[in-house]
């Protein structure tokens, strides 16, 4: 597969925190994906951008926090998370990966 312009509006960056490092033990992969995206996008835009064999894709979707800025009540964004596992013996290294 090729990478096409429609993969990089799908897939937006890599989450780099502690849960997702103890995943990334397990074979999986942690990215900040688009809220309109599905499953089977997020499994295509993967496979295409880098190159591997995705197994299965878990999506979440955290809403944002209600914080003040400045004396005023305000939202932070919501986020839709895709914990992507890979085939055995795929890899990719978020560090250099986008």
């Amino acid at each position: 597969m090729t990478a096409k312009a429609e993969h990089y509006d799908v897939i937006r960056k890599p989450i780099i925190t502690e849960k997702a490092t103890m995943a990334s033990e397990n074979g999986a992969v942690v990215f900040e994906v688009a809220m309109e995206s599905n499953k089977p996008q997020i499994k295509q835009a993967v496979e295409a951008l880098f190159g591997v064999k995705v197994k299965a894709v878990n999506t979440t979707i955290t809403k944002g926090k209600h914080k003040r800025f400045r004396g005023r009540l305000g939202t932070r964004k919501d986020v839709k998370k895709a914990y992507v596992t890979l085939e055995e013996g795929n890899t990719i290294d978020v560090a250099t990966g986008l």
